[in-house]
């Protein structure tokens, strides 16, 4: 299927979360606006969280892959959570990013998370569309 929206390289935070394919950015209510947007509407533990606002990435990179303790104890710990409990791991996609370019690691994220029914993104922590209601296992 054809994806109905495209999500942006914007929306890849620094630890390489795909924020398109969060719960909080596709949840209607108290909707999240994403890890690299200034907004009002983040959740504080997205605002003070230590991966968005490390100082250790080198030559201005937005991505941890640059910093001088990647990967830190909070990645791999991120990681380890993400792979066991949602089958997505944040360094592997941070390596792809780094070994393919960040466009062509969204265009493969473009297609691998879109809902078969509908053909917008479905969320990483619960498989759901939150455009026609399609849970995806």
């Amino acid at each position: 299927m054809i994806p109905q929206t495209k999500i942006p390289s914007i929306l890849l935070a620094p630890c390489g979360m795909n924020c398109g394919i969060c719960m909080a950015y596709l949840r209607d209510k108290n909707r999240c606006d994403g890890c690299n947007i200034e907004s009002s509407n983040k959740p504080k533990s997205c605002i003070n969280c230590i991966l968005k606002n490390c100082t250790e990435r080198t030559d201005g990179s937005q991505f941890c892959f640059s910093c001088t303790k990647y990967p830190c104890a909070r990645l791999k710990q991120l990681d380890k959570r993400y792979r066991k409990k949602y089958s997505m791991s944040m360094i592997e996609n941070l390596k792809n990013i780094k070994e393919s370019g960040l466009d062509r690691f969204m265009d493969i994220e473009n297609t691998r998370w879109v809902c078969s029914q509908c053909g917008n993104q479905i969320c990483v922590h619960n498989r759901k569309c939150y455009s026609c209601g399609k849970v995806t296992h």
